[in-house]
């Protein structure tokens, strides 16, 4: 078991330190300037949680982490919606940097003092989804022995995790100061709604316990809305 922890380690630890360097590299070199002080608030605000959160799942939950290092889509809708998604994160990590060099956007303090607590709370919301659900893995398929689960912030709306997310990015760019940021993440909504319908497509088909569970939480996304 020590030997599995120490292995899963080595793998995750890497990819921890690397996404943080691609995402700091994605918006100082766009800014010229490590004065940047919004990039590096923002990646405290990503990062820091995140790696407590990492050893939290290390320690009681590895099997989880290790479904969440699974990238690749079985689900032919599901490539191409991530390919979509994964471009206007490229766009919408880069635009900010350009617009701190060019002074585009003129984001008040307290405006982007929000957003970093909005983007946060979005991100304890993905946490809490993931400490319920075991099975919340990056890729859409259905395990063998797997169940719908209804407890925590399921029972409020069936998708949470898609609910944290859309807090987090969609106000990342008035966290790095960007109003002109904010136009390739307005769309990332509509995406994860196409990804949730396929999804509950998938699970509709592949896991028996799962329409009980859309009869007991009607709400997709956003309660009494959606």
């Amino acid at each position: 078991m020590r030997d599995d922890i120490l292995n899963l380690k080595k793998k995750i630890f890497p990819r921890f330190v690397l996404g943080f360097v691609i995402v700091l590299l994605m918006l100082l070199l766009p800014a010229g300037s490590l004065r940047y002080w919004q990039a590096w608030v923002y990646c405290g605000v990503l990062f820091v949680p995140m790696f407590f959160i990492m050893n939290y799942f290390l320690k009681n939950d590895p099997e989880m982490l290790k479904r969440r290092m699974d990238y690749k889509e079985k689900e032919n809708e599901q490539k191409i919606i991530i390919k979509i998604i994964t471009l206007i994160f490229l766009i919408g990590f880069i635009i900010p940097g350009f617009d701190y060099r060019y002074k585009w956007s003129d984001v008040p303090l307290s405006l982007v003092i929000v957003a970093d607590v909005i983007v946060f709370l979005g991100y304890m919301i993905f946490f809490l989804t993931l400490k319920e659900n075991s099975y919340a893995s990056r890729i859409i398929e259905v395990e063998k022995g797997q169940k719908a689960i209804s407890t925590g912030p399921y029972a409020i709306v069936r998708h949470p995790m898609y609910l944290g997310v859309i807090f987090m990015f969609l106000f990342t760019p008035l966290a790095l100061g960007s109003f002109w940021a904010l136009i390739p993440f307005v769309p990332l909504p509509l995406f994860i709604i196409f990804r949730i319908l396929n999804e509950e497509k998938v699970m509709l088909r592949d896991l028996p316990s799962y329409k009980e569970y859309c009869q007991k939480t009607r709400y997709r996304l956003l309660p009494f809305i959606w």
